[in-house]
């Protein structure tokens, strides 16, 4: 079972707690409480629709600031979330929303006792130094099933002014408590559910097939991948609280698997290309990912990798009824009748697509692919994906 990619001696990291499965967002006040009483409460744009939790904290004795998000976190919204946080006297994090909420909520708990300025702890476009102090304490509750954040060790920052997306990254990161409530990704919008649902699925295929798999990794995706590929095929004709559990779970896996073995050239590409254009990264991923995974097929020369690609075909072809030789053109395919445009749509030109080929090379997530790509066949990949 392609035995040569497993690594025979890896660690694997996870968040301190996991609490899944409905209902356990019932008890997210009293656990917080429990672990700090000054509370900064990162939201989405909307922290209307959290009050149960703020009302719930309050009712523990807790002091509540909240803090909102209105899109992806650039590096502006980290430094206000951090100052805000210091000014509060918080001595915990809790975030409540999506990928990019928890983003932010990681970070601004990661530099809060930080005495640098936040530059210097960023990859590629700072100085990649270690946090000197350890994080304030934090929780993360999703909402969305798709980023798996709530158990990974970094957050995606946009910097604006160098046109890139990059990680703020620490083993130290990774979240006290995450609470995962499939519940509460039921009122996701369709399009939001559609993209986040195929971020989740890329994040348990791309672990699969790299080049850091472990005996672990390995164990959570070879079922959360054929388990999220059919829910996701269910969420898009109809709801269905069985297939938002199975969604909630392979987000969760995605999260898990990619912190400890990586990802590929689906993220490599869609951390530039997000940066470049501002599209939303769950759309990308799923554009790209029928494209990236028909590139490490063809460039890939391992028999362990070639039986590993075989079986996601076969994992996609019976999610979405079709011959596994068929399995990418179909599932890109899917991507577009389900609401993704391609790259064109997105607004991706051929001048973002050209600086994201370059930009790549130096993404973290390039580093696990399997195959070796230079530029021109990433080129190709976008080419394909447009």
């Amino acid at each position: 079972m392609g035995t040569q990619m497993t690594r025979d001696s890896f660690s694997f990291a996870t968040a301190t707690e996991i609490r899944f499965g409905r209902g356990t967002a019932a008890g997210i006040s009293d656990a917080v409480a429990r672990i700090g009483r000054r509370i900064l409460l990162v939201t989405g744009s909307r922290p209307e629709r959290v009050a149960w939790l703020s009302d719930g904290l309050a009712a523990q004795d807790c002091a509540v600031t909240a803090f909102g998000v209105a899109g992806e976190p650039d590096l502006a919204a980290i430094e206000a979330g951090i100052a805000t946080a210091r000014e509060a006297g918080a001595d915990t994090v809790v975030a409540i929303g999506g990928g990019s909420v928890i983003d932010t909520g990681k970070a601004i708990a990661a530099l809060v006792p930080a005495t640098r300025p936040v530059l210097d702890h960023l990859e590629v476009v700072g100085r990649g130094l270690p946090l000197e102090a350890a994080p304030l304490p934090m929780i993360a509750v999703p909402t969305t099933a798709g980023t798996g954040a709530e158990v990974t060790r970094n957050a995606v920052i946009a910097v604006p002014a160098q046109r890139r997306k990059v990680s703020l990254r620490s083993l130290a990161m990774l979240p006290r408590l995450a609470v995962v409530d499939p519940s509460l990704v039921e009122s996701c919008p369709r399009p939001v559910l559609i993209a986040s649902g195929l971020d989740a699925v890329t994040q348990v295929i791309e672990p699969y097939i790299s080049s850091r798999a472990t005996p672990l990794t390995d164990a959570i995706c070879r079922d959360a991948i054929p388990a999220g590929l059919g829910a996701l095929v269910t969420l898009a004709d109809r709801p269905d609280p069985a297939a938002f559990d199975a969604m909630a779970l392979t987000s969760l896996s995605g999260g898990m698997a990619l912190a400890n073995a990586g990802l590929g050239v689906v993220h490599g590409l869609a951390g530039p290309l997000g940066g470049l254009s501002g599209a939303a990264h769950g759309a990308i991923c799923g554009t790209l990912l029928p494209h990236g995974l028909a590139a490490n097929a063809r460039h890939g020369r391992d028999p362990a990798l070639a039986r590993r690609i075989d079986e996601v075909r076969g994992w996609i072809g019976g999610a979405l009824g079709c011959a596994p030789g068929a399995a990418f053109d179909t599932l890109a395919a899917w991507v577009r009748a389900n609401g993704l445009g391609g790259l064109d749509k997105m607004g991706i030109g051929a001048e973002q697509r050209a600086a994201a080929a370059e930009a790549a090379a130096s993404s973290s997530s390039m580093k696990a692919n399997p195959v070796a790509l230079d530029a021109a066949d990433l080129a190709a990949l976008m080419e394909a994906a447009r």
